[in-house]
């Protein structure tokens, strides 16, 4: 994954191409550029085994062409299984640059290395029939498979699987990353993100998460002006236990643990059975609450405060979009995709659109947790983070709802506050390793941490 880099829909990615086009940079330029980078990469992971490159109708097979007369003048034994006979334009030109072997894709030959340049984002129906045998057959042989900007059978901007999908190890994207590729059957099938601009200027408000810059306390700071979090607790008192550790070692303050439970997670945390709405820099409601009546009453309370707020699990479910719209103080909500779609109905197709649809509706800064976490802000903005699969056991949820609102107690922005904590989330996790439970997140904070200051 390349942090900061920018993920564009298929239409973006188009007029951004279309625009270079109009500045006088040809298309047969930008497919040289591409060709280039693609027999780079493959040239790096196949360490001089043969490839097959895959050549569709379109200018993905143009890229595919390029790249294997570049791959040839490196020695490599190449040949080309091609779909379709006819290439018009600068696809053409890359064709008929190619002396090697050809073969239909049927006849294709067994190799240890592929480079998919099948289908790129204009696939418009599944790969089914023969197509879908061929290339199961020849994943099924091939030790390594390098997609040329997008694997074959995957929508570009939701990552569905339309049909087979030729499952990469690596995706070289061109230009930009799409949106599918970390989203939907994306995410699996991508393998290894790589980025090649290829000279095309492209932004975009949708970016991968990059790891924050966190200023340290000032030499004047004390508990109080570092952020008082409090949590509001509930029926399973473990929960906010574990998001009362995750705010005290994310960098606030002071935390208060409010619960018919007495127990903290450790003695720096303060026990009270309730909290003080005006000292409290942040406040979190959610985890372990319940859905009683007190718990009802509780969040209605919280949504009435002027205090910052994080609401997470059961308070998601005691809410209504039109109650989270009237609110004027900051605020953060972390669903995961079944509370989301509670609150905002089921999401078809495309998730990032979903959730930036949610944070303008709302108001509020979405963190829609799942494979790839994905952070919306009201104005439109996203964020993706790296997906991690291990933190998919119980109770990362109520540590990553515990760590936003600490750090929306120390920045009082709750953007920046959703950012800073997916990333420290995410690496938390990584320090943790394979097979961690929740409690062991708690304490890789402090690590995390110190890698951005």
């Amino acid at each position: 994954m390349i942090a900061g880099a920018p993920i564009v829909s298929a239409d973006a990615m188009r007029a951004a191409e279309s625009a270079r086009f109009a500045s006088g940079v040809t298309q047969h330029e930008l497919m040289a550029r591409a060709g280039a980078a693609v027999a780079r990469e493959t040239a790096r992971f196949a360490m001089g085994q043969p490839v097959l490159v895959l050549a569709g109708p379109g200018n993905n097979g143009g890229d595919g062409f390029a790249a294997a007369r570049l791959l040839a003048a490196m020695g490599l034994d190449v040949t080309v299984a091609t779909l379709g006979d006819e290439w018009r334009g600068a696809a053409g030109a890359m064709r008929a640059g190619w002396s090697g072997p050809i073969v239909p894709l049927s006849e294709a030959p067994e190799r240890p290395v592929i480079v998919d340049g099948l289908f790129g984002i204009g696939l418009s129906r599944p790969i089914e029939g023969g197509v879908a045998g061929a290339i199961r057959r020849l994943r099924g042989a091939a030790r390594f498979v390098l997609a040329i900007d997008i694997a074959s059978g995957l929508d570009a901007d939701s990552g569905a699987a339309m049909g087979m999908v030729l499952h990469a190890d690596a995706t070289l994207a061109l230009g930009a990353l799409k949106r599918g590729h970390v989203q939907g059957a994306g995410i699996g099938a991508s393998g290894a993100l790589l980025l090649d601009p290829i000279g095309i200027p492209i932004g975009s408000d949708v970016t991968m998460l990059a790891r924050p810059r966190i200023a340290a306390p000032g030499s004047d700071d004390h508990k109080y002006t570092r952020g008082l979090v409090g949590i509001h607790g509930g029926a399973m008192a473990g929960a906010a236990r574990l998001s009362a550790a995750a705010a005290a070692r994310g960098g606030a303050g002071y935390v208060v643990l409010a619960s018919d439970d007495a127990r903290v997670p450790f003695d720096a945390v303060v026990h009270r059975d309730a909290i003080d709405a005006d000292r409290a820099a942040a406040a979190l409601i959610g985890p372990g609450l319940g859905r009683d009546a007190g718990a009802r009453a509780a969040v209605r309370a919280w949504l009435a405060s002027d205090r910052p707020l994080v609401m997470d699990g059961d308070a998601l479910a005691l809410l209504s979009v039109e109650a989270l719209a009237a609110r004027p103080a900051p605020t953060i909500l972390t669903p995961h995709g079944g509370e989301f779609e509670r609150l905002f109905g089921p999401v078809e197709g495309d998730r990032i659109a979903a959730t930036l649809d949610a944070a303008r509706i709302t108001g509020a800064v979405i963190v829609h947790k799942g494979a790839a976490t994905i952070i919306a802000a009201p104005d439109g903005r996203a964020w993706m983070a790296h997906p991690f699969a291990w933190l998919s056991t119980a109770g990362t949820g109520d540590v990553l709802a515990g760590l936003a609102a600490a750090r929306l107690a120390v920045v009082g922005e709750p953007v920046q506050a959703a950012c800073e904590a997916v990333w420290l989330h995410a690496r938390a996790a990584r320090l943790a390793g394979p097979a961690l439970v929740a409690d062991d997140l708690p304490m890789q904070l402090p690590t995390a941490i110190a890698e951005c200051l």
